[in-house]
């Protein structure tokens, strides 16, 4: 008999070996306090889904569909069941599953015969995914040799799983069915479709919306946030894509192999380098308006999107158009370290837009744009408040501020100033690279391997303690920065086609070192599980004054 220990409630009973978790929730959940249904569990904080069989003694949690492991592994069961109805209502149809989007996940979809999609396609795909979810269909995996999970994908003819598989360097892969349909996910599902109460499916755009569950209520949707400008800015990366002949791992892994890593580098930093040149010419064009020139540049980003080294690129563009560029910064403005607000745990709550005494920020760039001279604060970090040492500033004729921050696209911070005024960025690594057609990449999990990496080389914090305090910097994320993103002129994609690959050489030996007792070994594992489906490529071809090189070291700016 084995000794397993649920951790919802601290309490040991006995099971025979092999026992599935699914069992082992039915025996303990009279005592787990879980507000919503359990869709997974952790198993030695390894996520696992509810058909994992035990065989040795082990710690289980068991989880539902709120943030993280579990609301992943619902969204991804939810993929292949509308794989499965795209597949039944339209053979031989294509369906990429690309990326997060108003809090759900844009899919391109290709008919066979290439015809447009209407509200009637909609319609009936919709309604096939709700007669699979009504059957309780089972998801059944399968293990097999990578050879012999190549031959079943190679047969349906899905070029992009055997691209991945050929190229991840594996022994043995998981593929799973659902009825007559295949798929693959690098990751567990749920055990049936039944399971899959709260989903919807409309069109956007030129394509589908797959709505889930809301990250911290899943008995109801995530409440619809329309992102054109983030649509917009994920088809330019996607165009980029097409120009490079990239869309997934296994493409940038055999470019890898064929020896074109140096070559897709160059190409990833022009592209990011032009676009920093329009940005920067169109801000000179406003500059030199004669009616209500821009004097101000606003640009934010959340936590790892390359804001810094962003806005070292953008000022060496605009002193080539002619224009001088003086950083103001918002750490000057806050408040005495006693005076900052606190989260509900006691802890300083430095994200909050009270932090920032704002009136009085807004105030001097008032008189700073007027023409006056200015005195402004110089924070001390040390001692926690802020000293006046006689710093002044006056603009010049062809001085434009950047302030950058968590907070700069906050109406508050300049509410009084025109917007006619103000050009605003928003930036962030928006990741368009998949696995496959039907795995995408989070966009937060390149910021947080981009955080990781960062905070090691710095000293700052372990890989353990970055994902520890990952969900507040999220939490922040979505009070303070994305609210605002879609206000922005323009917005900037930091992430690099090759990126992961480049990351895999650094992050390995961080990830390694979270040690398996503890919480955060689970984040750890599953980063290091998908980054490694990536050919590892040196940083030795990344230029010092590469948005890479904020992250992984080596870069020419001073920070």
């Amino acid at each position: 008999m084995l000794q397993i220990r649920c951790k919802n409630n601290n309490v040991t009973k006995s099971f025979p070996e092999g026992c599935p978790l699914i069992d082992v929730y039915q025996e303990f959940q009279n005592d787990i306090q879980l507000p919503f249904p359990v869709i997974s569990a952790k198993v030695n904080n390894v996520s696992q889904g509810l058909k994992f069989r035990l065989y040795q003694n082990r710690d289980v949690e068991f989880l539902d569909a709120r943030a993280g492991s579990g609301h992943r592994v619902y969204v991804r069961s939810l993929s292949f069941v509308l794989y499965k109805a795209t597949q039944d209502v339209f053979p031989g149809s294509k369906l990429f599953i690309e990326h997060s989007l108003c809090r759900g996940y844009y899919c391109n979809f290709k008919k066979k015969g290439l015809e447009p999609l209407t509200d009637s396609d909609v319609d009936q795909i919709r309604q096939r995914m709700k007669e699979i979810i009504d059957l309780d269909m089972p998801f059944r995996r399968t293990e097999a040799t990578n050879e012999e999970a190549i031959r079943v994908f190679t047969e349906r003819g899905f070029t992009d799983k055997v691209k991945l598989l050929e190229t991840s360097g594996q022994i043995y892969s998981d593929y799973y069915t659902l009825g007559d349909t295949v798929d693959y996910y690098y990751g567990p599902l749920v055990p049936s479709a039944g399971y899959l109460k709260v989903w919807g499916l409309e069109r956007y755009e030129q394509g589908l919306l797959l709505r889930v569950p809301d990250w911290n209520n899943p008995l109801k949707l995530a409440e619809k946030a329309d992102q054109p400008k983030t649509y917009e800015m994920f088809a330019e990366k996607t165009r980029w894509d097409i120009i490079m002949r990239l869309s997934n791992a296994g493409d940038v892994n055999r470019a890898v192999q064929r020896g074109y890593a140096s070559e897709l580098i160059q190409v990833s930093e022009a592209l990011q380098e032009k676009k920093i040149v329009q940005i920067a010419e169109e801000i000179d064009r406003r500059f030199h308006r004669k009616k209500d020139p821009v004097r101000i540049v606003l640009i934010t980003g959340p936590s790892s999107s390359g804001k810094t080294t962003f806005c070292k690129r953008l000022s060496v563009q605009l002193l080539a158009c002619g224009l001088r560029p003086l950083s103001f910064s918002t750490d000057d403005y806050f408040v005495n370290r006693v005076d900052t607000p606190k989260l509900p745990n006691g802890d300083y709550d430095f994200d909050n837009i009270e932090t920032v005494e704002y009136s009085l920020l807004e105030d001097h760039l008032q008189r700073l744009m007027q023409g006056e001279k200015v005195e402004i604060p110089e924070y001390n970090f040390v001692t926690g408040k802020r000293e006046w040492n006689g710093k002044k500033l006056k603009l010049a004729g062809d001085t434009v501020l950047i302030i950058e921050g968590i907070h700069a696209l906050n109406p508050l911070l300049t509410k009084k100033i025109s917007d006619k005024v103000k050009y605003k960025i928003y930036i962030s690594a928006l990741t368009s690279i998949s696995l496959d057609d039907h795995n995408w990449i989070p966009v937060r999990d390149n910021r947080l391997l981009r955080r990781i990496i960062r905070d090691y080389n710095k000293g700052a914090f372990t890989a353990r303690q970055t994902i520890a305090q990952w969900k507040n910097v999220l939490d922040a994320e979505e009070q303070w920065i994305f609210p605002f993103q879609e206000t922005a002129d323009v917005m900037f994609n930091s992430a690099l086609n090759i990126e992961f690959a480049v990351l895999r050489t650094h992050a390995e030996l961080i990830l390694s070192q979270v040690p398996k007792n503890c919480p955060e070994y689970g984040e750890a594992h599953r980063l290091l599980k998908f980054i490694r489906f990536f050919l590892p490529v040196s940083d030795k071809e990344i230029p010092p004054t590469s948005i890479m090189r904020e992250f992984v070291g080596g870069s020419s700016f001073k920070y």
